[in-house]
């Protein structure tokens, strides 16, 4: 039993350490332009202080988690950590790996060296996790500073950041296999920006009618939210077995979706 699982274990093993190498890679190159990721937490901030901040001067309270009530701005503060964690992974795994993969050919002369595109693939969804991770603990400190971490569960947000980004960067590099030019890129935000209105990042589920608010559910970027929001609003329980295990499995398959995309897009 041993003999035959240890050619799957070397496999396994041999995966892992190329697709560190990837990360180390991309560490390497980003250590001089980390200030990039400053403008990625900027921009959930101002969204933060305009619509969480400032008009929620004007809406109060709003329905929380339950019968509870609570401010506008906390309520929509887990909903933009989610968003930026998504906005961190995805951004990693289309725009940028599109220059990669189309015009700067990067991935061929890394397929010279001992790299498979499976390397290639789990690197990159690795990296753009880390990516995501960082502008979400950045956002993360900013709202702590204003004041809206009003629970223990904030902490919980790390590690559903790193679960939001694993979705959403697999999510991507399926994606970007199949864009052809840089105009391809408004089907990403004809997708993108509505989900983003839509799945409660500014209203609670509750003023849909049922029917909509089935579809809402159905959408990655709510489940991801709920992830998020539960433990901020100071709601831990089993209930968040459901955005786990949702977006476990549609990282995964779209994983596996996107090894087999990357290898034929780099082979043929």
């Amino acid at each position: 039993m041993t003999v035959l699982s240890a050619p799957h274990t070397a496999v396994h093993h041999g995966r892992l350490r190329g697709a560190g190498n990837m990360v180390a890679r991309n560490l390497l190159i980003y250590r001089h332009t980390w200030y990039l990721l400053l403008a990625e937490v900027f921009e959930p901030v101002l969204y933060l202080l305009s619509i969480g901040v400032g008009i929620g001067q004007l809406v109060g309270r709003v329905p929380g988690l339950g019968d509870s009530p609570v401010a506008y701005s906390a309520f929509v503060a887990p909903a933009l950590l989610a968003t930026a964690a998504m906005n961190g992974a995805m951004n990693e795994t289309t725009f940028n790996m599109f220059a990669k993969l189309r015009l700067n050919r990067t991935y061929e002369s890394i397929r010279a060296t001992p790299m498979t595109a499976q390397h290639i693939a789990l690197g990159e969804a690795l990296w753009a996790v880390l990516r995501g991770t960082l502008i979400t603990t950045g956002f993360l400190v900013v709202v702590s500073v204003l004041g809206l971490a009003h629970s223990a569960g904030i902490l919980l947000v790390l590690p559903g950041a790193a679960l939001i980004g694993f979705a959403f960067a697999s999510a991507g590099l399926v994606v970007v296999t199949y864009l052809r030019s840089w105009q391809d890129f408004q089907f990403i935000q004809l997708a993108m920006l509505p989900m983003f209105l839509f799945a409660t990042t500014f209203y609670p589920l509750g003023v849909y009618p049922r029917w909509l608010q089935i579809v809402v559910e159905c959408l990655p970027l709510y489940q991801s939210i709920e992830l998020v929001r539960q433990p901020s609003l100071g709601q831990v329980g089993f209930q968040l077995l459901v955005p786990v295990v949702y977006l476990t499995v549609f990282g995964a398959v779209s994983l596996r979706w996107a090894m087999r995309r990357i290898d034929r897009a780099l082979t043929r």
